[in-house]
């Protein structure tokens, strides 16, 4: 028996909204669903994850996932939780966009094998491309009502002064242009339902609409929601003092993206196992009781960064992940530094105190160096008791004499040395 998508989602805590009818329809056969992402960057991040997921449980279940990248609807943009219009984008960009996000994917669902339920990604750029705004007017626009539109939330934010500079035609269409996706997605793919945020509501039920006016009361098309995930504290999810946390490591390295999860509050980690991990009911049960019994172990915490990095990476970068966190937390070797790219070695050390110093005090006494280009210590003096107990070290080395040159060889790619007071004060110096 394939489980239940419906009971799968609401014991994860990932149903916010569902049209009725639609659980019947998911036990009586199997169901083509999509979800739409505009490909507005090169990468999905994790605000996006909660969908994908969704789409991860939908094809475990046993029913067909598509995703659909918006190259068309990216164009314009969607008023949805916008305060402002997006930029436009070109093909190129959108082309480079979706093959990118393609590829992210397709680490969560089955794009390959004969099974009828593998994944298959579409753009709605190649339907749209070709189609006149005459046809639009005439084929779509006909069937929905200015009333019916305006009074979406999305569109009633945007015209209620929520936004400094109101609602252009073109994203006021947007909500016609997602209804023709589903319109267009149920005639090909016998698409019957569309996934999305919880935000998307209003679009998707246009989608829903503009089927039933098109074809007859008859059609089953139907749509379901995920919530918008928040912090406990009610903050978005998924952003940090630098932005948000994205799937390419490019963007995010494997070591930030695990710190980012091992590094959320007992309430978070109890709500995101469920939602960012395929493990199961009785897995997470177990984990949680465990985690009560001790919080300070931050088993929860920890199983969670473990399962989403091997999941948008893989185990060789959660291993690397883990073994990085250990270079600021843990015994490590100055071997371990150097096996670090330097996004990761700046990603550890951010926050530490950095000091810029010119390449010209290379040859230098340590000494020399630590007090006088970059005040680590307040005096030589200072230095020379500190090294002399074994309390000082560069690059994970103990400074074994308070006076010895630091040379070209002691550089970490070529322009980092890292000093280390005692156990927790670390301090980077940058040579210009």
């Amino acid at each position: 028996m394939k489980k239940n998508f419906v009971e799968e989602l609401k014991w994860r805590g990932m149903l916010a909204q569902m049209m009725p009818g639609a659980e019947e329809l998911l036990q009586k056969e199997m169901v083509t669903a999509y979800l739409g992402t505009d490909p507005t960057a090169d990468s999905l991040h994790i605000g996006h994850l909660c969908g994908i997921m969704m789409l991860r449980h939908l094809q475990r279940c046993g029913h067909k996932p598509i995703i659909l990248v918006g190259g068309a609807t990216g164009m314009i943009g969607d008023p949805s939780g916008k305060s402002q219009e997006r930029n436009l984008l070109d093909d190129k960009t959108l082309y480079h966009n979706q093959e990118a996000i393609k590829k992210q994917v397709s680490k969560f669902l089955d794009f390959e094998g004969t099974e009828p339920n593998k994944a298959e990604l579409v753009n709605n750029y190649d339907w749209m491309k070709n189609f006149t705004f005459l046809d639009f007017a005439r084929e779509v626009g006909k069937h929905i009502t200015v009333n019916y539109m305006m009074a979406k939330e999305s569109v009633q934010q945007r015209l209620n002064g929520t936004a400094r500079d109101g609602l252009s035609f073109t994203e006021f269409t947007y909500q016609l242009l997602q209804g023709y996706d589903f319109l267009y997605l149920y005639q090909h793919y016998n698409c019957k339902m569309q996934l999305g945020g919880n935000d998307q509501w209003g679009n998707m039920t246009t989608g829903t609409e503009l089927i039933r006016r098109t074809l007859g009361n008859d059609v089953e098309t139907y749509a379901l929601t995920c919530p918008l995930i928040t912090k406990a504290d009610g903050k978005k999810f998924g952003k940090t003092e630098s932005g948000n946390i994205w799937l390419d490591p490019k963007r995010t390295s494997p070591y930030k993206f695990y710190q980012f999860w091992l590094n959320v509050s007992d309430d978070d980690a109890e709500r995101y196992i469920k939602i960012f991990t395929s493990l199961d009911k009785e897995t997470i049960e177990a984990l949680v009781e465990e985690h009560k019994q001790d919080p300070g172990r931050r088993i929860l915490q920890k199983r969670l960064a473990e399962e989403t990095t091997v999941m948008v990476h893989s185990k060789e970068a959660l291993d690397a992940a883990i073994e990085a966190s250990n270079i600021l937390f843990g015994k490590s070797t100055k071997e371990s530094l150097l096996k670090l790219d330097e996004q990761t070695f700046l990603d550890i050390f951010e926050g530490v105190p950095q000091f810029e110093v010119n390449r010209d005090v290379l040859g230098q006494p340590a000494v020399e160096i630590f007090t006088q280009a970059a005040p680590v210590f307040a005096s030589k003096g200072e230095m020379r008791k500190l090294v002399q107990g074994g309390g000082v070290s560069l690059n994970k080395e103990k400074l074994a004499a308070f006076d010895r040159p630091v040379t070209e060889d002691d550089l970490i790619d070529g322009k980092y040395l890292l000093v280390q007071r005692g156990k927790k004060n670390y301090y980077l110096l940058i040579l210009k």
